[in-house]
């Protein structure tokens, strides 16, 4: 071996480039080398070229294996399919040193392929293109199971073109494509893809390679999917499990329900501890409303109907509903949930049943002592107040009548007007007997429309019990109620005479209410001025002067004034305070200054029509009442 060929041996251990191979032989013709030993270097130089390259494919192989190995390792591991498909891009892209590279899956129900995961693509169209089988590249090695490469993309005629996917890889900008079918069995599920936007020949090992890097991405997709199918059956499981699990505590809590039910009717449960228990085992809240919302008002046969996500149950018994059980926010219902529901309705219409029967007993029994003092107040004392007593009825201290009825707007105009008073007049029955329980008095049905016999609280005026008592009748019927008041009455009772004169100031008061356009006020004779006087019993004419102009007298008694003397003489001329000074004989100045006084004293409206009348009558009441003094 000479010392050039030597030099080969050289280069190769050294892994040199492929023009340092031409060195030896130019150092020979360089030395003068003859034909013979420059002959000999060539082939010692065409030699190891060849080692060179075999050596280097072996090492290109064994990085391409151990890429694979590795890529196989990866993809075992991955368990989600979407980390898998995107998983076998990036390597397929890695492994070949492509642009782009991206994935297609068949569709069967639609008999074509569809983009499904890309890597270094910068086109929507692209990435969102589906092809028919047959279609393009990727069409026609999804048909043959067969991998398919071109340089030039375009110009390769063994492929259908079609406007869509000529479109598509144009935006893309890719020239030379290379894809593999991935298959498993004799099934092609889906075609692997890389490609370059230039002019590439892609070689027979790079093919193989990809087509290898295929059948391992094509067990981990079918592994992926396995997995995901197993934990869908696994979900379903415990979905099935949850289920069983739900239908027995429903079933639970059926169970639960009519026993708290049952035990709720023996000892005289009311609605809401029906409502309570009912939200406990329904675990959402119940409440029972006196106006069904929806169609539940009008529905029968006892079933619940759906309002937007609540539930809601009528509560009737005979062709009457008295309300609704409504469950709020739970609009999906187990049907077991949803008969407990239904059954809590019955049972509330059971005890309101109940309870309304023990009620109208109750008002029978209340209106009839109320209508004894009424009619016959010369009945037996002692038996009357016993009779108070059993209904827990005050029968000491003072006590106000009160006539009240319903004010419909239009009523008497309508058609129905007739059946309409009929059932204002049971609602406004029904609710004063209510007021009258729970403030231990006494309510009847009289003239069309209902009286009342309340105890006044201490402090409390026979005007603010009217007003009160308007107020909560009105908005229990949601209709206005007029309410005139009579005069205090003491122990009713004990002096049951007392009654009816009463009760007939209270109706004219009622009446006056109503004549003056105040309907749906409660009012008393004090509250009425000057036509109280002669409205009320008592004709209490000191009460009406002090209301009226009590403030002035006070004012000039405290002060040493003379602005009661003014007033007089203000509207004896004609409100004037030119004319005013001369009959009181002071300047203009001091007569201004009295009159804002008084203004001050009785409020900004005193000089109005209405406030002027009765305050000229008070002036005039006030001057009598002083000169009987005298």
């Amino acid at each position: 071996m000479t010392h050039e060929q030597a030099a080969y041996l050289e280069l190769l251990a050294r892994g040199a480039a492929t023009e340092a191979y031409d060195r030896p032989v130019l150092l020979a013709r360089a030395s003068g080398a003859g034909p013979e030993e420059l002959a000999e270097l060539e082939q010692a130089k065409q030699l190891a070229l060849r080692v060179r390259a075999e050596l280097e494919g072996r090492r290109r192989r064994e990085a391409e294996l151990s890429a694979l190995f590795e890529t196989a390792h990866d993809l075992a591991g991955l368990r989600d399919l979407d980390d898998v498909l995107r998983a076998i891009v990036q390597r397929a892209r890695s492994l070949l040193g492509t642009e782009v590279a991206y994935l297609s899956l068949n569709d069967p129900a639609r008999g074509d392929t569809y983009m499904r995961v890309t890597e270094g693509s910068v086109s929507a169209r692209f990435q969102q293109l589906r092809l028919g089988m047959g279609e393009g590249l990727g069409g026609l090695v999804a048909q043959t199971a067969r991998p398919y490469v071109t340089d030039d993309y375009f110009q390769d005629g063994r492929f259908q073109h079609t406007r869509t996917i000529d479109t598509a890889v144009g935006d893309e900008g890719l020239v030379a494509i290379l894809g593999v079918p991935l298959t498993l069995g004799s099934q092609v599920i889906g075609v692997l893809f890389a490609a370059d936007r230039r002019a590439r020949v892609f070689e027979r090992e790079q093919v193989a390679l990809l087509g290898s890097f295929a059948a391992h991405a094509a067990v981990a997709i079918d592994t992926a999917n396995l997995l995901a199918e197993t934990r869908s059956a696994l979900a379903e499981l415990e979905r099935a499990n949850d289920i069983i699990r739900e239908h027995s505590g429903v079933i639970e809590r059926a169970s639960e329900v009519h026993d708290r039910l049952t035990e709720l009717v023996l000892r005289g449960g009311g609605v809401h501890d029906v409502a309570a228990a009912v939200s406990e085992v329904l675990g959402g809240a119940v409440e029972f409303v006196e106006e069904p919302p929806g169609p539940a008002g009008t529905s029968g046969g006892g079933h619940a109907t759906r309002d937007g996500d609540d539930w809601v149950a009528a509560v009737s018994a005979g062709g009457e509903t008295f309300g609704a059980l409504v469950l709020r926010e739970r609009p999906d219902l187990d049907p077991v949930d949803l008969r407990t529901l239904e059954r809590a309705a019955l049972v509330t219409s059971l005890l309101l049943l109940a309870r309304r029967s023990a009620g109208e007993a109750e008002q029978r029994v209340r209106g009839e002592l109320l209508d004894d003092l009424l009619d016959a107040p010369d009945r037996d004392r002692r038996l009357l107040r016993e009779r108070a007593a059993r209904l827990s009825a005050d029968s000491d201290g003072p006590h106000v009548v009160l006539a009240a009825r319903v004010d419909r707007a239009g009523a008497r105009a309508a058609t129905d007007a007739g059946d309409r008073e009929s059932a204002d007049r049971q609602r406004l029955r029904s609710a004063a007997s209510h007021l009258a329980a729970t403030r231990h008095g006494l309510a009847s049905t009289r003239d069309g429309g209902t009286v009342l016999l309340l105890p006044l609280g201490p402090g409390e005026s026979a005007a603010e019990l009217a007003r009160q008592t308007a107020k909560h009748l009105g908005g229990a019927l949601r209709e206005p109620v007029t309410v005139g008041a009579s005069a205090p009455v003491t122990a009713p009772l004990a002096r049951p005479e007392g009654v009816a004169p009463a009760y007939e100031e209270a109706r004219r008061c009622l009446e006056a209410l109503r004549l003056l356009h105040r309907q749906g006020e409660g009012a008393a004779a004090e509250d009425l001025g000057f036509l109280g006087l002669l409205l009320a019993d008592s004709r209490d004419i000191e009460g009406f002067v002090e209301r009226t102009i009590g403030q002035v007298i006070a004012y000039d008694r405290r002060r040493g004034t003379d602005l009661v003397r003014t007033m007089d003489a203000y509207f004896a001329s004609g409100m004037s305070p030119a004319r005013t000074k001369d009959d009181l004989h002071v300047h203009v100045n001091t007569v201004a200054q009295r009159v804002e006084r008084i203004g001050r004293l009785l409020g900004p409206d005193w000089q109005s029509p209405a406030r002027a009348l009765e305050i000229q009558l008070a002036l005039r009441l006030h001057a009598l009442a002083d000169a009987v003094i005298r």
